[in-house]
């Protein structure tokens, strides 16, 4: 099930931001993000904030969210209504299982937000998607509304891998869809893998490496698998039925990941991500790493505008009942300060192959960035030109590097 939300202080009814965050709407670009929080299953490793039509008394309300999507999009407009944001740059929509919805409402959903503020010429438009969850019609459809990207849950060629994830779809299928969709018309395809699964060979990890390579599309994603409290993959492992995921064993698999996408062409641009062109990155995810600003439409979704960041409720039944009654579906906010919101430029920006201008950390900070140049975790070069740059090496301690250049 999901986790806690945060607690943070309450939300207004109307919805309405602090004046000081209203003037710096939009400096470092517009996002819209759109939560559909709908799951066919849940898989045994998920805390997202989704559920099944179990969970939600045996359907997904998919007409009541539609309208209540709208209607937060309605008070989004009337809160930024002062300092319009200007044009929407990014939208990300991601679950759950977007796909799950009609590529018609989902057509629905991008014209009402290019109606309330207006998608720029070169907007980027992402959804996500389970294999199993689109046909070549429907990927045609969403290409014709407006769509320009599709990240498919791929995670692995492996069946029993998939099988511990309690993943619904064929090794092959994942592949099979990205082809579908270069087909259907998207340029940008991506395709999301998990490493460090118990029971995962390192066969298995390259096969699936090399089925994402051979299947043509133009940015993988790669995340070590996480074990989150109150999950079934959680539940097992306390059981002792699996064991627990070994760090060794996912550097071993990202180094894999390294050698075997550079070698096709990819380059990475963020620890997790790699693109075979600049076109390719996904510009949604760099407007988070790089302190732009979004709106989270939908049940659990989070934004944030000008230093403020809040998060809806996350029940659908909750958020809809909220935004009928003509009130915001804020559960809590906070007011980023700015040694916050320094800790997590720092802490974002490390992670890009941009790296981090030394100008931005504290004289300490930077002391400690040179002993990282020392030994071998930041790039020396770089550091010699002002920038903070992971090596590879440092890549696989990202973390304790970034601990190391904070205050």
């Amino acid at each position: 099930m999901p986790g806690a939300p945060p607690a943070g202080t309450p939300v207004p009814a109307d919805g309405a931001l602090p004046p000081s965050a209203l003037a710096r709407s939009g400096r470092r670009g517009f996002g819209v993000y759109l939560h559909v929080p709908f799951c066919a299953t849940r898989c045994g490793y998920c805390d997202f904030n989704t559920y099944t039509p179990a969970e939600l008394g045996g359907s997904a309300p998919v007409g009541e969210y539609l309208d209540a999507v709208l209607a937060e999009l309605e008070l989004a407009a009337k809160v930024l209504a002062d300092r319009p944001p200007g044009q929407v740059d990014t939208v990300f929509v991601g679950g759950g299982t977007p796909s799950l919805l009609p590529a018609d409402a989902l057509a629905r959903l991008l014209d009402a937000i290019d109606a309330t503020w207006g998608l720029a010429a070169d907007a980027e438009v992402t959804t996500e998607a389970n294999p199993e969850s689109v046909t070549p019609a429907s990927l045609r459809a969403l290409r014709a509304a407006g769509y320009t990207r599709v990240s498919l849950g791929m995670q692995s060629t492996a069946a029993a891998v998939l099988a511990v994830l309690d993943r619904r779809h064929a090794p092959g299928r994942a592949v099979t869809a990205a082809r579908e969709a270069r087909d259907a018309g998207f340029e940008h395809v991506n395709l999301d893998l998990i490493y460090g699964t118990p029971g995962e060979s390192a066969a298995d990890f390259d096969e699936s490496l090399a089925a994402a390579v051979a299947a043509g599309v133009d940015h993988v994603s790669a995340y070590a698998l996480i074990v989150e409290d109150g999950t079934r993959l959680a539940a097992r492992m306390r059981r002792g039925e699996l064991p627990y995921p070994d760090d060794d064993v996912a550097a071993d698999r990202y180094l894999a990941a390294e050698s075997a996408l550079s070698g096709a062409g990819f380059d990475w641009y963020e620890v997790s991500n790699w693109a075979r062109s600049d076109a390719g990155r996904c510009r949604h995810n760099l407007l988070y790493w790089t302190g732009g600003d979004w709106w989270g439409l939908g049940p659990g979704a989070h934004s944030h505008v000008g230093g403020v960041r809040w998060w809806n409720v996350r029940h659908p039944r909750s958020y809809a009942e909220r935004l009928a009654a003509g009130r915001s579906p804020g559960h809590g906010r906070e007011l980023l300060t700015g040694t916050e919101q320094q800790v997590e430029e720092v802490m974002l920006g490390l992670r890009l192959a941009s790296g981090l201008p030394l100008a931005r950390l504290a004289p300490a900070g930077r002391v400690a960035a040179r002993r990282a140049g020392d030994d071998g975790l930041l790039d020396s070069g770089a550091l010699a030109a002002g920038q903070a740059v992971l090596t590879l090496r440092g890549r696989l301690l990202a973390d304790a590097v970034v601990r190391d250049l904070l205050p």
